[in-house]
Parts: C-alpha cells; structure tokens; sequence
C-alpha cells in the first residue's frame, strides 16, 4: 500500500481539504459581505457630503440673490460665499463636481465652474432635474478609473436649480479588499497549521485501533483466534473492538466444538459400526452357529443401526433447523398420553440404573401442535436427564397447564450446571456431562421454537437441574420462521 494509500495519511488530507474549502468559500461570503458594507458604507459617506455642501450652496445662493424674485446669475454686490464646497473637498480627498447651468451666483463670468474649484459635469450626466439625492458608479470626464458618487440637488425657491456630486475612486474599497484577504490568508494558514496537527494526532488515534483491528483480522482469517484487539478504543471503534473479540471467541468456540463433533461422531459411528461389522462377520464366517446366538446377532446389529439411524436424523434435523427449512404440523396431542410415553420408554433404564422415575401429572391438556416433534423435545430432556443422573438418582417428569400454557418439565438429580455453561449447553455439539453428541438440547431448543415456545432452565450446583418446554395451547407454525 502506497503512503497516500494508507487511511492514517488519507484521512488527515481529506480533513485538512474539507477545512480548506471551508475557509476559501467562508473567505469569498466574507469578502462579498465587506465588499457590499463598504460600498454601502461609502455611499451613506458620499451622501452625507454631498447633501452638506448642497445645503450651503442652496443658502448661499439664497443670500446673494436676495428676493425671490431674482434670477440665479443676475448681477449685484453681494459677495457669493463659495468657499465650503473647496475647502471640504481638501479636507475629505474626495472629488467634488457641479451639474447645472454655467451661472449660478450673481457677478459671474462666464465659465466651467461656477462654484470656485468644481469642476463641472454636462447637464445630461445624471437625472439631477427629478430633485431626488442619488447614488451611482461613473468615470468622470478625462478620468481613468470609476467612482462611486452621491449626487445631491441645490434649491433656490424650492426648485432643484443645480446638483452637488461628491465620488470617491471605487480602487479604495479594493484595497480595503486586498488588506482583508491578507489577514484572512494568514488567519487560514494558522487555522490549517493547528488543524492538520489536530487532524494528525486524531488520525493516530483512530487508525491505530483500526490497524490493529486489520491484524486481528488477518490473524482469525488464518485460522489463529488467539488475538489481541483495542481494548480502549474511541466510540464506535470500541464497540467495534469488543464485538469483534466476540466474534473471535465464538469463532474458536465454534472450532472447538466442531473438533468435539467430529470426535464424538466419529467415535458415535465407530462404535456401532464396529459392533455391525462384527457380528456380519462372525455371521458369514460360520462362527456362530447356534441360533439362539445369531439371534442376539441380529439383535445387537438391528439396535446398532437404530441408533446410526437417530444419529444421522439428529444432524439432519439440526442442518434442517439451521437452514430455516423444517416444517412442522398442526394436530391435537393429548400431553397425558404423549408424558406416558416418554415415561415408558425410560422407565426400564432407569429400573436398570436404579435410577428413581417418578411421573407426575397434575392437568391432561389437550393442544394443538406437532405430536412427534414434541415428543421428540421431551425425549430428548429425558435422555439429557439421565445423561447426567448417576446411577441410584432420581428423575422426575412433570406435565401441568397455567394460564393457556403447558408445561412439561424434566427434573434431574445430577450435579448442576454453572451459571456460565447453561446458555452454552443449548448450543450444538455441547455436553453436559461429555458423552452423547451433544445435538440433544440444541434439537430441543430449536424445536421449541419452531412450535412457538421455549426451554426454560433452573440448576443448582450440587442439587441438579430442571429443563421446563413451555408449549402455547393454540397451534404451531407450519413453517419454520426466518
């Protein structure tokens, strides 16, 4: 993987882009908002000059001509006061232009500017005959730049005779411009030199859990499940790691019991086939010729292979519940007589290991689900229960029905389970007691499901355990649900 590659170094560019576009775009919105505040700002400046000299060039005006009835331009002795509009033009740096007719104030000559130092602009420059005060962009005449200008009328007897026009070269707002883009250049590149260390030093933390995540992985994809993760990973990269341990550890626990299946299915298989071939052979070779012997011949062959049989079923089943294909049908089953049969098929084991079963049926419900396969639940407790029964314990089998639910129960008097092992136990290929497949339970379990209920466990180290089916009185899906 190339340096550019790596996610540690991708990831502190990709934040450091994100930050840059920020910053140029949150320079662009603020440069446009300073560009029009200080265009606004200017105009109101203009304004204000242009409506102050207007207003002393209209009571200059008024006090040269006297009467209302005079005529701007018209001779007489007064000395017009023509001195504000210069001296405020010196004064501000701003230029200062005259619209109107050549002769404003009375004993002028001929000339371009009436008022003394304006220069002044053709009459057809602005609309300055509407009275109004404007402000507008323009290129003076002979100038080589724009300004912004206000312009603002002059009054003599209530009737806009002239107009004031004050500018500015719009270059000034470039350069407040020019200066604010250098502060913020240099505000972005402290704000990225901060930013990139943080981006760095966040990088680390967050990869660091994920590299190590990466080997852990290679590791489990090896086949190793003995890994070390992050134990103290940020956030979502925490919760990442403790699953991921997880599924480690299910991971070699599941290696664990597969080796434990294939163990103990082989040593399952063996065994009866090793009794099968013995006796075939003993049968085809003539050394058993007494019939009584080539009976029980049989016999042992025939209950080898029943039980090859239940094995075989056990992992279908499983396989079956696995995939989400096994079905199930809806019947009436009498719970009495489904119990006495369970009870009968182990009672003369449990006579033989002087094995205490006792039966107890408090209620003779009658539901609606699969017969077999609820029998086949309650088998496989039985045979769960006395797995783990020594020999001279006791097993008791309960059947009742509280609140529309049945409950058939197998109580046993073996050593307990730990808190720890009993969700484990429901698992495949684990036994309680180390002998058998280890599918019983876990075919239990699954088939309660399927028939909508469940297995509830009670144990006590020392004392034994209680496996109870709760079973709904109404009727089991047909199908398996996903």
């Amino acid at each position: 993987m190339t340096a550019f590659g790596s996610l540690r170094v991708r990831l502190p560019l990709v934040f450091l882009g994100g930050i840059l576009i920020a910053g140029v775009v949150t320079t662009l919105i603020a440069v446009r908002l300073f560009q029009n505040l200080a265009r606004n700002q200017t105009f109101r400046s203009l304004s204000r000059e242009a409506n102050g000299i207007a207003y002393l060039e209209s009571r200059g005006i008024a006090a040269s001509y006297g009467n209302k009835g005079s005529k701007p331009g018209t001779s007489n002795d007064r000395k017009p006061p023509q001195v504000a509009a210069e001296s405020l033009a010196k004064a501000t740096g701003d230029r200062i232009y005259y619209v109107g007719p050549r002769l404003l104030y009375p004993g002028q000559q001929k000339s371009n500017e009436p008022i003394v130092g304006l220069k002044r602009l053709p009459l057809d420059s602005i609309p300055w005959i509407s009275g109004r005060s404007l402000t507008f962009e323009f290129r003076p005449p002979g100038a080589k730049r724009t300004y912004l200008a206000a312009a603002n009328p002059i009054f003599w007897n209530q009737q806009p005779i002239a107009a004031i026009v004050v500018a500015r070269p719009q270059a000034d707002i470039s350069s407040g411009v020019a200066e604010l883009l250098k502060r913020l250049a240099i505000a972005l590149a402290l704000g990225l030199v901060v930013a990139g260390g943080l981006a760095w030093y966040l990088s680390r933390r967050i990869v660091r859990p994920i590299l190590q995540l990466s080997d852990a992985a290679d590791a489990v994809a090896g086949g190793s499940y003995a890994v070390d993760v992050p134990v103290r990973a940020p956030g979502e990269l925490g919760h990442l790691s403790e699953r991921f341990g997880e599924m480690a550890g299910r991971l070699a626990e599941a290696e664990e019991m597969e080796r434990n299946f294939l163990m103990s299915v082989s040593h399952e298989l063996r065994t009866p086939l090793t009794a099968i071939r013995g006796h075939v052979s003993a049968l085809l070779e003539g050394v058993v010729d007494d019939p009584d012997l080539e009976r029980v011949s049989l016999e042992t062959v025939e209950a080898e292979a029943t039980r090859l049989e239940r094995l075989v079923g056990d992992i279908l089943d499983l396989a079956k519940l696995d995939a989400h294909r096994f079905t199930v049908t809806n019947e009436e089953v009498d719970m009495g007589a489904l119990v006495d049969r369970a009870y009968e098929t182990y009672r003369d084991e449990a006579r033989r290991r002087s094995i205490d079963l006792r039966r107890e049926v408090r209620d003779n419900p009658v539901i609606t689900s699969d017969g077999d396969r609820v029998l086949q639940i309650v088998g496989n407790l039985m045979s769960n229960a006395f797995h783990a029964t020594p020999d001279g314990g006791r097993i008791v089998l309960e059947l009742a029905q509280r609140n529309g639910t049945v409950h058939v129960a197998v109580e046993d008097s073996g050593p307990g389970i730990p808190a720890s092992q009993r969700e484990r136990l429901f698992r495949p290929f684990v036994s309680e007691s180390g002998g058998g497949t280890g599918l019983g339970l876990a075919i239990a379990k699954e088939l309660s499901t399927a028939l909508g209920g469940r297995i509830e466990l009670v144990s006590e180290l020392g004392k034994g355990s209680r496996f109870e089916l709760l079973l709904p009185s109404g009727g089991a899906p047909s199908v398996l649900p996903r």
